[in-house]
């Protein structure tokens, strides 16, 4: 683990100081600079261009971890790799060409109840193409193990980005509208800085021989697409789906509650970041007791970051929802089920990785793709009456099913388990810290009620897991911290 808890950590950083820009964008220039209504439709087009992602990468993103340590000699490898490069192009021509011949119907289809999206619908291919590729030279990097940089450029750039542009709406440089065209422009700078970094890591030597196991390749890839479709329609399909049954104002009024919720999964998108290339070769080498190991470990390590992010949220909510626009009030609620949901994802460290490179992973897309039916129901019923909070629970729901569904198949089919005694006792610490902290505040101001608030659940929590020793890896790392701070003059 000290590879991964290295990057993890840098990652983690990088991760929070990108989602501190993301939190300033999400909750205080989108809701003061853009109002409801263009916030919605933001959210609209970035989640459905995310839907397309899958279908834009072909999956590449998880077949070049996949397959690149199989290939023995580095000639293979380039072979590989170019071929990775050229893939995605089977799928991105034929959608784009349809899109184009097909827009006013497709726009009639969509949008029906929200028709001022109409001018914007060509954006979600095309932003959809340039998140695909990211992702292709995202894993590029990756199965270098160079994830850091990357990691930079995915989760800070586009939004320092996106920071300026909506300081442009304010100064009025740009209209409302101009901002959501130029949201294109951000992304393609995201996709050429990760290509750029991609080619400083390793340059391609281009070939135009096919891998000896292109069948193969094509029937991962295949998976994936439809594999990635699923998680990517559990988690965003919700705010593609509101526009249909509410005023797309609505919106953003989730979107503020989904990405404070959001925050919950940081640790877990860091340190999966080194996880899955190293999960990947362990099961090419059929390293069994390793990968077993590294699965309980990343499931505790995950369960204890996410603990106190989970506890730093639920605990502050209610005045950090002082801090916003009162029209964006009433999310609360969406706030807590979204945040059980990601907690959920997080607790299973790296089964995800697990089941993509295992011979077994085509059985899991059946439930899969149940699952996708079964969440896009649950949201037709919920949503007319209960609105945003129908379609929280829609996503709860529909994720505590396939979670455990893919947990059964890894225990069953793998032999692996992720959890240990110190599972039920982060558990007890983090009830036992909520129930002490969520029915009193500081008297003061939100911001001073949050930093004191935080800081002190921060040094309970930690304390309690640093000496019932939840973690051994995250004890590691504080006693290293200790003995530095005690060589200090």
């Amino acid at each position: 683990m000290g590879i991964v808890l290295n990057q993890s950590i840098k990652n983690t950083v990088i991760t929070y100081f990108g989602f501190g820009i993301g939190a300033i964008n999400a909750l205080f220039l989108y809701t003061n600079f853009l109002g409801k209504t263009h916030y919605g439709m933001v959210a609209f087009l970035l989640s459905a261009s995310n839907i397309m992602m899958p279908l834009m990468a072909f999956g590449v993103q998880s077949t070049l971890i996949r397959f690149y340590s199989k290939y023995p000699t580095e000639a293979e490898k380039e072979k590989f790799l170019s071929f990775m490069l050229f893939m995605p192009l089977f799928l991105i021509v034929p959608i784009t060409t349809i899109t184009y011949f097909f827009y006013d119907q497709i726009a009639f289809f969509i949008l029906q109840k929200n028709p001022e999206i109409k001018p914007f619908l060509w954006l979600i291919p095309i932003i959809g193409i340039c998140m695909g590729y990211f992702e292709v030279y995202y894993a590029w990097v990756k199965v270098h193990m160079q994830s850091v940089i990357g990691n930079f450029i995915s989760e800070v750039l586009v939004r320092v980005v996106i920071l300026f542009l909506l300081f442009a709406v304010y100064w009025n440089w740009i209209t409302k509208d101009e901002f959501i065209y130029t949201l294109l422009g951000a992304y393609l700078l995201q996709l050429l800085a990760m290509k750029g970094y991609a080619m400083y890591v390793k340059m391609p030597v281009l070939t135009f021989k096919l891998p000896h196991n292109v069948k193969e390749i094509f029937g991962y890839s295949f998976f994936i697409i439809l594999s990635g479709s699923v998680a990517v329609l559990l988690m965003d399909f919700d705010k593609v789906m509101i526009p249909s049954y509410r005023n797309i104002s609505d919106n953003a009024l989730y979107s503020v509650a989904i990405f404070i919720a959001t925050v919950i999964a940081v640790p877990s998108r860091a340190m999966l970041q080194i996880i899955y290339p190293i999960t990947a070769r362990l099961m090419n080498e059929n390293k069994h007791e390793e990968l077993n190991e590294l699965y309980k470990k990343s499931a505790i390590n995950l369960q204890v970051f996410g603990g106190l992010v989970l506890l730093g949220i639920f605990l502050n909510i209610k005045e950090l929802y002082k801090l916003i626009p009162g029209e964006y009030a009433g999310g609360t609620a969406v706030v807590f089920i979204i945040g059980l949901t990601k907690f959920y994802d997080v607790i299973l460290g790296n089964n995800n990785a697990i089941i993509l490179n295992t011979k077994y992973y085509k059985s899991v897309l059946f439930f899969g793709l149940l699952l996708v039916f079964m969440m896009i129901g649950l949201n037709m019923i919920l949503i007319p009456p209960y609105g945003i909070i129908g379609s929280a629970w829609a996503t709860l729901i529909s994720v505590i099913v396939y979670n455990t569904i893919k947990l059964v198949f890894v225990v069953k089919k793998m032999n692996l388990y992720p959890f240990t005694l110190n599972t039920l006792k982060s558990f007890g610490i983090i009830g036992l810290i909520f129930l002490l902290f969520y029915f009193w505040d500081f008297p003061f101001h939100p911001i001073l009620n949050i930093s004191l608030k935080s800081v002190l659940i921060a040094l309970v929590y930690v304390f309690v897991n640093y000496k019932w020793v939840i973690s051994v890896e995250i004890n590691q790392v504080i006693d290293k911290l200790l003995g530095k701070l005690k060589r200090l003059p």
